[in-house]
């Protein structure tokens, strides 16, 4: 059964840094892709970052390009998303996406999700 684990919300203000951590319970964990989707109430559902499952190869959305840093530690079966200068507009349910093979930049190419961890940043 595969589990994707999501820490490292929380509620910050405009500007300041958080790092989002996603352990993930897949036996050849470099063998997927992973990403990272969110969703804020009201709104669509956006695809934010990917990564390879060697890590060389990324993928960012415009709204978060400069700001984000996607990154995966294969040896500790865990991705991660550096996020900078937070926006309100960050404001969302963040969660960690996996696909065995190649990276998709649309949420549905996911098939395995986590539960979401709440990012919320006030201005």
């Amino acid at each position: 059964q595969v589990q994707l684990v999501e820490s490292g919300g929380g509620l910050v203000q405009a500007g300041d840094s958080l790092r989002l951590s996603c352990a993930a319970s897949l036996r050849t964990f470099n063998s997927y892709a992973m990403g990272w989707s969110r969703q804020a109430p009201g709104k669509d559902r956006e695809f934010v970052s990917s990564i390879s499952g060697s890590g060389a190869s990324t993928y960012y959305a415009d709204s978060v390009k400069g700001r984000f840093t996607i990154s995966r530690d294969n040896a500790k079966n865990t991705v991660y998303l550096q996020m900078n200068s937070l926006k309100p507009e960050d404001t969302a349910t963040y969660y960690c996406v996996a696909r065995f093979g190649t990276s998709a930049v649309l949420s549905t190419g996911y098939n395995y999700w986590g539960q979401g961890t709440q990012v919320t940043v006030s201005s």
